[in-house]
């Protein structure tokens, strides 16, 4: 919205009106905007989530037992206050007339609703069970599906529907008509692997950031000819707006994480979850670093994988590889306690975000 305001004013002026021309200008703006809302909004939303909810979050019965004691009460759908700072920072700091920035809002506010939905059905039943898996699933790939299909028309037509791999400049692996369920199984499949993550306090939250910083200055350097060229990158004109969406992410998270640090005053829930993967998932496709985003986000992977190998395992063993799944609580009952965990679990996320940085220049 600024940009859109300022920007004709700004053409051929040397005053401070030409600063917002720049994407790393309007992403600092973006971020500090972002932040700066969620703290202020913080405290009234939760007590408005408190009031609404009463007895917070249904908590797991097969879930670790100091759970049902410590965390009862917390209320839950705290990814309203995430959703409200990211899409006030963005529309106010972005180009507004880009294509892509549009898409990956749709995938937010699409799996944001989702994982509302799935919140509210749990709280108003007083149990774990919400929306259907079924119903879900489909719900998340239909808005995927719609998502891939928009990006690749915005895409470079020799680009489109081709997946890149890292570490080989020249390899792209074509997938023709293929290339939205490729997106689709990318969006969804990170929406539910963030999910999967965010099982301790402030857990899921500084891994989101670090993949959104990590993808802020790729959205950047592939929205640049120049420097994507340089860097030999795949350049998808117009995808630099998407690092203003990436900072506004980094700080709608820091924002959050200042309330859901442990010991949490509110959880985001499957609102704030589904969201913000779904988001990476869509902002990975925008800019062809599907496979850089399975390093980045190396951690949501692992736990993803943790509990697919223990329903498979279990189904035809009747016996657990893990303790428990997702990994983290699988740690939880070996007894580790909860910071130790939250915390080396970030120190993973950030050292695998250092590796998919290196993935720009190792080629």
């Amino acid at each position: 919205m600024l940009y859109l305001l300022v920007s004709h004013h700004a053409h051929g002026h040397t005053n401070l009106l030409n600063l917002f021309r720049y994407i790393t200008f309007r992403s600092g703006g973006a971020c500090l905007t972002a932040l700066a809302i969620a703290l202020m909004l913080g405290n009234p939303v939760i007590r408005e989530l408190r009031r609404i909810q009463r007895e917070g979050q249904p908590i797991r019965a097969l879930g670790p037992e100091r759970h049902i004691l410590e965390k009862a009460g917390t209320p839950t759908m705290g990814g309203v206050l995430i959703l409200i700072a990211l899409f006030a920072s963005t529309l106010l700091w972005a180009d507004l007339e880009d294509g892509f920035v549009w898409a990956v809002l749709f995938v937010t506010a699409a799996f944001g609703a989702i994982g509302f939905a799935d919140d509210y059905l749990k709280l108003s039943r007083r149990n774990t069970d919400g929306v259907s898996k079924r119903t879900r699933l489909g719900c998340e790939f239909a808005a995927s599906l719609v998502a891939g299909w928009w990006m690749e028309s915005m895409m470079p037509p020799d680009l489109a529907n081709y997946v890149a791999f890292p570490f080989v400049k020249d390899l792209l692996l074509p997938l023709g008509f293929a290339f939205p369920i490729f997106a689709m199984i990318t969006i969804a499949g990170f929406g539910n692997a963030v999910n999967f993550t965010d099982g301790l306090d402030g857990l899921a939250t500084v891994p989101v950031v670090v993949a959104a910083f990590v993808f802020a200055l790729i959205s950047y350097l592939v929205g640049n000819h120049l420097f994507a060229d340089y860097l030999q990158l795949h350049a998808v004109p117009g995808t630099g707006e998407l690092a203003i969406f990436c900072a506004g992410l980094v700080g709608a998270g820091l924002g959050f994480l200042w309330f859901n640090a442990p010991p949490a005053a509110v959880f985001m829930g499957d609102t704030g979850s589904l969201s913000l993967g779904g988001a990476l998932g869509a902002v990975a496709v925008a800019v062809k670093h599907e496979l850089v985003l399975c390093i980045v986000g190396g951690l949501f992977v692992i736990e993803t994988l943790s509990v697919v190998i223990q329903v498979f395992w279990y189904k035809r063993t009747k016996r657990r590889v893990f303790l428990m799944a997702p990994l983290h609580h699988h740690f939880e009952k070996k007894g580790w306690q909860e910071p130790k965990i939250v915390i080396r679990f970030w120190i993973v996320s950030i050292v695998l975000g250092l590796f998919g940085l290196a993935t720009l220049k190792l080629r």
